[in-house]
């Protein structure tokens, strides 16, 4: 079972609120960022206690486990880049490949209790550092591969985009589990 990759550049989030899951990151306080990124966390901790936490909803969507395995390597990555954007001036990120991270570490076939206890710890690790940014370091900047330029605000209101929007594809996967019982 193969998920077709996305290859959308998704910084158009921070202009305008994303229409399939509504987070509006243009309108969200980045000082608000780490409780976001805490609450998230939070959350998938019930959805991987569900029976249905490894099953896909279809053959190329990822499912509830697949998602938290991906939220946990993202909340892992953005913690180090954030820490470079800190400590360097205008670091260069190298490229994450997240599908290919996807099947090289086999993230349908992780113990879900094992990837609750990794995905709460590492979005407590990066909205603690969050907590750390002083008022004068969120506009140090940062550039991914691409080209994208980022400054600690708007890294924050990007990032938090993420994990709030796969929340919403796990809601709305496991819907569509249960709808075909």
């Amino acid at each position: 079972m193969t998920v077709t990759p996305d290859t959308k550049d998704w910084t158009w989030v921070l202009a305008r609120p994303c229409p399939e899951c509504g987070f509006d990151a243009s309108g969200f306080p980045c000082l608000g960022v780490a409780g976001a990124l805490r609450e998230n966390a939070g959350a998938w901790q019930p959805l991987l206690e569900l029976p249905d936490a490894g099953r896909r909803p279809t053959p190329s969507v990822w499912s509830a486990l697949e998602y938290a395995c991906h939220v946990r390597d993202v909340f892992r990555i953005f913690d180090r880049r954030l820490a470079r954007i800190l400590a360097e001036d205008d670091p260069l990120f190298e490229n994450w490949d997240q599908d290919r991270t996807a099947v090289e570490d086999r993230y349908g076939e992780q113990d879900p209790g094992t990837v609750t206890g990794e995905l709460a710890s590492a979005g407590a690790a990066l909205a603690q550092r969050f907590d750390g940014v002083t008022p004068d370091q969120w506009s140090r900047p940062g550039r991914r591969s691409d080209g994208a330029s980022f400054t600690v605000d708007t890294f924050s209101r990007y990032l938090l985009h993420d994990p709030v929007h796969h929340l919403h594809d796990v809601q709305l996967g496991l819907q569509s589990i249960r709808g075909r019982r």
